[in-house]
């Protein structure tokens, strides 16, 4: 069931994300999606010789960066777009809409492990569109504006996380 969800999030099915933003169940499903890109990404380093020793780390600054966005997500697409939704129905959605991630782990080849990574996030990101779109009710332009916003506040989330605990461990700590 979790990789069939996970394969028609990928194929950015809309009616994979209008099942999953009912499906009050799958917010367990979608925090596993989110645990398994992320060790994904992680072997994916680890085998292009780019460190490993933090993929517990990675794991949790994942799960937690997935909370801002989903949360950012919410606030912005309700409040200023008048988007119709709850946050669990957002965490649920842009946790699947991570899916395509899982490749990911194919970042390790040479010369063709960036172009896999930068296709990946590009994927991503349209999926996030089609999640936040579904689970908001709003157009996709909307939506669009929606997720950059929310992945924004994503990346400062895991930036400072990642200087936290990285940091901390460069430093001795």
């Amino acid at each position: 069931m979790l990789t069939d969800r996970m394969i028609r999030a990928a194929r950015l099915e809309a009616d994979l994300y209008e099942e999953v933003e009912a499906d009050t169940s799958a917010t367990t499903q979608a925090f596993l999606v989110v645990v398994i890109v992320a060790i994904a990404s992680g072997l994916g380093l680890l085998l292009a010789g780019r460190g490993g020793g933090g993929l517990v780390g990675g794991v949790v600054t994942a799960i937690l960066g997935w909370l801002a966005w989903s949360f950012v997500t919410y606030f912005i697409g309700t409040r200023a777009f008048g988007g119709t939704a709850t946050w669990g129905e957002l965490l649920r959605t842009i946790g699947f809409a991570q899916s395509p991630g899982v490749l990911l782990v194919l970042r390790f080849i040479p010369v063709l492990g960036g172009l896999i990574g930068f296709a990946v996030f590009i994927w991503m990101l349209a999926a996030g569109v089609i999640a936040v779109r579904q689970a908001l009710d709003v157009d996709t332009g909307k939506a669009v504006i929606t997720v950059i916003i929310g992945w924004l506040a994503y990346v400062v989330v895991v930036a400072v996380l990642g200087l936290l605990i990285f940091g901390a461990s460069l430093l001795g700590a």
